[in-house]
């Protein structure tokens, strides 16, 4: 990007910018080998003023570029669109620099201390959205006190000195804020909550999640317990303990069994069952064979881990050639039983209707003869489809052609 300024004319601020643009590239090649402990460090504390000061600057030439107009002059439909197209700069930073002119616009105190190098932007952030959130009687006194703070708290500390600001300036209603302001927080969380996974195919699952900051700590310290136990050293005697960082690989397989061992009895119905994993192998696979196993959600798993997985609670592993429970009540009732289901998920293994792979786990089970006109509640007379598909079956009064 090329200057736009001439260093000797214009507006003071923009001859200002220029003139220090062009000294600051005269020194590029200025070595700092000379610099004391001292100097150092007074180097990188101005730095850090300076950068605040440009910071805050350039909010003020954004808003002035909101009043001129100048991202409706080329179609932008946003300043930060506008700004976009001016510099190369990364989206998440043209919103910040915005939003941070919107804010500075509006609350004088902070501007002026981020002007004079005292406010660090993200500070400022942090000041404004504490101060938002105050009854306007109480706004200036806070906003005061905050930019007095600081010069001694970061922007995570900041904010919690936010959240507590009327223990300072109103003692009396600083409990019912607080609360206020975390019940909005944790509303907020909770619209934003979220948890998304695939399959590679190459024998592992990725996924992404959101939670809350409680629901986040109860993870991550059900995961530590398991990932990092206070196990006694054998070499160093009784009484010493690994407190060592878990790794992520560690977390991972934390996490993984955690899964395992959390008790499906606790989990609600999934098609007529508890959420529970069906491991489906043959009798000589139990007893060391080699032959896959498969799970009722479409996944084939190794026989050494389906024998490991046989001995877990909360997997039930379906021998086949096996004894089994009477499956066939005929008019006794009308839904299939759990063990019905089981059974009936083994044999069909997914959706029946053609083109559909939707795994067992996940289909509904459908009497071919209806039960209101006399069918029977066995496993012969049993379709599975998934909910789409049991929904159209019900809808139209028309059955797709089943698999053979």
């Amino acid at each position: 990007m090329a200057a736009t300024t001439d260093p000797g004319t214009g507006h003071p601020l923009a001859v200002l910018v220029a003139r220090f643009k062009k000294d600051l590239t005269g020194h590029v090649d200025t070595p700092l080998w000379s610099l004391d402990a001292d100097d150092t460090t007074a180097l990188l504390v101005d730095l850090a003023e300076v950068t605040a000061s440009l910071a805050e600057l350039e909010a003020r030439a954004v808003t002035q570029a909101e009043a001129l107009d100048l991202p409706g002059s080329i179609g932008a439909r946003s300043a930060s669109a506008w700004l976009r197209r001016l510099v190369p700069i990364t989206p998440g930073h043209a919103h910040r620099a915005t939003r941070l002119a919107q804010e500075l616009a509006t609350h004088e105190q902070t501007r002026v201390a981020a002007a004079a190098g005292r406010v660090l932007p993200d500070q400022a952030q942090v000041i404004v959205a504490a101060v938002d959130e105050l009854d306007p009687e109480h706004r200036d006194l806070a906003e005061k006190h905050l930019i007095a703070e600081a010069a001694h708290h970061d922007a995570k500390a900041l904010k919690i000195l936010g959240r507590r600001i009327l223990e300072v300036i109103d003692p009396a209603r600083a409990d019912v804020h607080e609360a206020r302001l975390l019940e909005a927080e944790e509303a907020r969380a909770r619209k934003k909550t979220s948890f998304a996974m695939y399959d590679d195919d190459q024998g592992l699952t990725h996924g992404r999640f959101t939670l809350p900051a409680a629901q986040g700590s109860m993870l991550r310290k059900a995961l530590t317990a398991l990932a990092a136990p206070k196990h006694v050293r054998a070499t160093d005697g009784a009484g010493s303990y690994d407190y060592a960082k878990p790794t992520p690989q560690r977390l991972g397989l934390a996490f993984a069994e955690y899964v395992e061992r959390f008790p499906t009895d606790r989990l609600p119905k999934a098609g007529g069952l508890n959420a529970t994993v069906i491991v489906t192998m043959q009798l000589e696979t139990l007893l060391g064979g080699l032959k896959a196993a498969h799970l009722d959600t479409g996944i084939d798993i190794s026989p050494g881990q389906a024998r490991r997985l046989a001995c877990e609670a909360g997997i039930i592993p379906a021998i086949l050639n096996g004894n089994s429970e009477v499956l066939d009540l005929g008019r006794t009732r009308r839904f299939h039983t759990p063990a019905q289901r089981m059974a009936i998920g083994l044999e069909q293994t997914h959706c029946q209707t053609p083109g559909c792979d939707t795994p067992a786990a996940f289909c509904h089970t459908h009497h071919t003869h209806s039960w209101q006109d006399g069918g029977d509640t066995n496993t012969k007379d049993a379709r599975l489809h998934c909910p789409f598909h049991h929904h159209q079956l019900h809808a139209t009064g028309q059955a797709h052609p089943m698999r053979t």
